[in-house]
């Protein structure tokens, strides 16, 4: 064994390049043939051919035993006196100090230059053997764990520097890449929230009762018309909706019941401010075929379009949609926001009274005036009202307030009460949850009638909470109205000079100072004197 170790040192000396990756490794003499792409080698040992190939040349390597039972490559050339034949170790015996072993295709090398036995089909590699060598003849070393690792090339030139990993990334572009992420899953969440609410909306919104008719169809005063068309009206930038207030107990929300409540809501789109203007029921107008009546006989005869066409032929309006509102809905709202804070008066209470009464109460005949009479138990169908003072209403209590009207002010002072009310409903919504307000959807949206469209009904819910309640007043203007006039046996509200008060009228919605109305509302405004002998002298 010793004159192996110094014939192989001697060799070692003459014929072999030192090479990075450790001390002794062999490198190929020039002419000689390299080593087959993918034939496995031990770090720092000598190499051996794989089945049927041909040794290097070079005199100066160290012969490898043939696998056994197999003939030497190139002929059957015998061991030299500077070359020893290994021999295998003895079954069982461990491998010389542990060192790792490159698995060969006929049997495993060993530094000892000693044969060792190829593990048997099946068995996992022991753990201090090595694995295949990287392509090119490099080895590849081991990494923590046992698990191989590539070896960067060596410096040198611009071919053989390390190619950066295009996939790595900096610091800050995976924090931007990190919040972009969460960006992308806020905005998902969000739109989840949206379509949600959208979705619930849509499905109380089917509960409406849906009044379709053409808005062409519905009447606007030629002259107003073609501003429309033009751009030049002072309505634009607003959407004026009418509302109505019907005392319907069988869900008859269209026709055939007459308004107590008429309302027209002016939208400020820019600002979202509301601003209520209130028509006295009783009012002498025009039901838009030259026929005239009390205000609140359109709706009782051609339902919502024909009193919407009443209201812009009077009053030089582009109304086309509206909301109609049973007296049971609002006493519904009303109960579920837990009531509205009403400072009553003393005169109010026997009338507030009296209305519960003939809300909820039977009919049990007429009285000598012909008026029906009702049949009601207090603290079981109602509760009355006991005094005067600013106090807690229920829907019921609040309702029958709304609708006082034989007070001092008449029709005015109820068409006031009924602001007051519609204002607190919508004061004390803004505040509402939203377990409270989907039980009010559920409650009252069976209770309305409109002619808005499912997209305008979702858009104007959207935007709820943005809108606010401004000033109100009542049409026609306090002075300029004779709330007792009479035309023949009829009690009636006479507006003082219509086209005075339709003039006041625009400079309150849409802030236009000196409007000048329309040939339709000068004609109308004529009738009206005529009939109920009551004129504006100008003053």
């Amino acid at each position: 064994m010793q004159e192996h170790d110094s014939n192989h040192n001697n060799s070692k000396n003459s014929n072999v390049r030192r090479m990075p990756g450790g001390e002794g490794r062999q490198a190929p003499r020039p002419n000689s043939q390299s080593r087959p792409t993918g034939a496995p080698r031990s770090s720092g040992q000598p190499r051996r051919p794989s089945e049927g190939q041909a040794r290097p040349g070079g005199s100066g390597q160290p012969r490898r035993q043939p696998v056994e039972g197999q003939a030497r490559p190139g002929g059957s050339r015998q061991a030299g006196p500077n070359v020893q034949p290994r021999r295998r170790p003895p079954e069982g015996q461990p491998r010389p100090n542990g060192q790792p072993v490159r698995r060969m295709p006929e049997e495993q090398a060993g530094p000892e230059n000693q044969p060792r036995r190829r593990p048997p089909e099946g068995q996992a590699r022991p753990a201090s053997q090595s694995v295949k060598p990287a392509q090119g003849g490099q080895p590849r070393k081991k990494a923590q764990g046992g698990q191989p690792r590539q070896i960067a090339k060596p410096q040198g030139g611009a071919k053989d520097r390390p190619r950066k990993n295009p996939k790595s990334v900096s610091p800050q572009q995976a924090v931007k890449k990190k919040r972009k992420k969460i960006l992308l899953f806020v905005a998902e969440i969000f739109l989840l929230l949206i379509l949600v609410t959208v979705l619930w909306a849509a499905n109380k919104a089917q509960k409406i009762q849906y009044v379709e008719y053409k808005p062409e169809d519905v009447h606007i005063n030629e002259a107003v018309r073609e501003e429309i068309e033009q751009g030049t009206t002072t309505m634009k930038g607003y959407r004026n909706i009418a509302l109505f207030g019907v005392d319907s107990r069988n869900k008859e929300l269209d026709k055939n019941t007459r308004t107590d409540v008429i309302m027209v809501a002016s939208i400020n789109l820019d600002t979202k401010e509301v601003r209520l203007v209130s028509v006295y029921r009783d009012t002498w107008l025009n039901m838009t075929n030259d026929k005239y009546s009390k205000a609140n006989a359109a709706y009782a005869k051609g339902g919502a379009k024909q009193a919407i066409g009443m209201l812009n032929m009077n009053l030089d309006l582009d109304i086309t949609d509206f909301v109609t509102v049973g007296f049971d809905a609002v006493i519904d709202v009303i109960d579920e926001l837990g009531g509205v804070e009403i400072d009553v008066k003393e005169d109010e209470v026997v009338h507030i009274n009296s209305y519960q009464i003939s809300m909820v109460g039977r009919v049990v005949g007429k009285n000598e005036k012909g008026e029906e009479m009702y049949d009601a138990t207090p603290g079981v169908d109602y509760t009355p009202v006991e005094h005067a003072g600013l106090q807690m209403l229920n829907g019921l209590q609040a309702t029958a307030y709304s609708r006082v009207r034989y007070t001092s002010g008449g029709d005015l002072a109820r068409a006031e009460r009924q602001r007051t009310v519609l204002t607190k409903i919508a004061q004390k919504a803004m505040t509402m949850n939203p377990v409270t307000l989907n039980k009010i959807a559920d409650t009252v949206f069976s209770e309305i009638a409109t002619s808005l469209s499912m997209t305008e009904i979702l858009s104007l819910l959207s935007d709820i909470t943005s809108y606010q309640i401004g000033e109100t007043a009542g049409f026609p203007f306090n002075d300029y109205v004779k709330p007792n006039g009479v035309v023949g046996s009829a009690s009636v509200v006479a507006p003082v000079d219509l086209t005075k008060n339709v003039s006041l009228l625009h400079e309150f919605l849409f802030d236009e100072a000196d409007y000048t109305p329309t040939d339709t509302v000068k004609k109308c405004s004529q009738k009206i004197a005529s009939d109920t002998g009551v004129s504006y002298n100008g003053e």
